[in-house]
């Protein structure tokens, strides 16, 4: 790896799917439609999520309110889980995928939502210190077109299971860099920090898929 830490991709996986609720394969399941709803670009309610999957409206509601960073509107409908959004929550990360312009949270949600959501997604971000937008295409295997090859992704390992305040906490220190000397600019003034590649982010993307949805996404990246 051509990180500044000698932590292992497989560790940081690790780190991640601990940070992460534990699911069985129905929760894996209701996760996965609840994303594809979401990606229709319209709030979701718990009893249109609970006919989609297929399970009991009350316990729809009961799990949803035990997931961390499950974002709702002022009717109670889902509105971002989980790295999409319908409306910006964070610094733009624009995601455009089936004819909705969505929102990710962070620089890695992109690389990890293709195979979640099952189609290609045209990414637009910038470049913190140099202000470049960066765009890409991410399929479900992978980014295949990119307008920075030489792009990289800030990280910050997780320290404790994800929260309400993710976002903050985590979210707002992985982004995309035009090229590694921004992203060793940015990192130098943000202690915890690293760099990966985006070829490593990338992989790290799938493995995080695998390990969360191993019985929903068998053939994630």
């Amino acid at each position: 790896m051509h990180t500044q830490h000698s932590t292992s991709l497989d560790e940081l996986a690790g780190a991640i799917a601990a940070a992460l609720p534990d699911l069985d394969p129905a929760g894996q399941r209701l996760a996965i439609t609840l994303y594809r709803l979401l990606a229709a670009g319209r709030p979701v309610a718990a009893a249109d999520l609970a006919a989609a999957a297929g399970f009991p409206g009350p316990a729809v509601a009961e799990t949803l309110g035990s997931w961390p960073a499950v974002f709702t509107d002022g009717q109670g409908r889902v509105t971002g889980f989980w790295g999409l959004a319908i409306s910006e929550l964070s610094p733009a990360h624009r995601y455009q995928s089936g004819g909705q312009v969505l929102y990710a949270w962070c620089a890695w949600d992109t690389l990890f939502l293709p195979g979640r959501l099952g189609r290609a997604a045209r990414v637009t971000s910038a470049c913190p210190v140099t202000g470049e937008p960066i765009e890409l295409t991410v399929t479900p295997a992978g980014v295949t077109e990119t307008s920075h090859p030489e792009a990289v992704v800030s990280f910050l390992r997780p320290d404790g299971p994800f929260d309400a305040g993710v976002i903050e906490s985590f979210c707002h220190f992985v982004h995309f860099f035009a090229r590694r000397q921004a992203g060793e600019q940015w990192t130098a003034g943000h202690p915890g920090t690293f760099l990966l590649t985006l070829g490593e982010a990338a992989d790290l993307a799938s493995q995080g898929n695998r390990r969360m949805f191993p019985d929903v996404l068998r053939h994630a990246g």
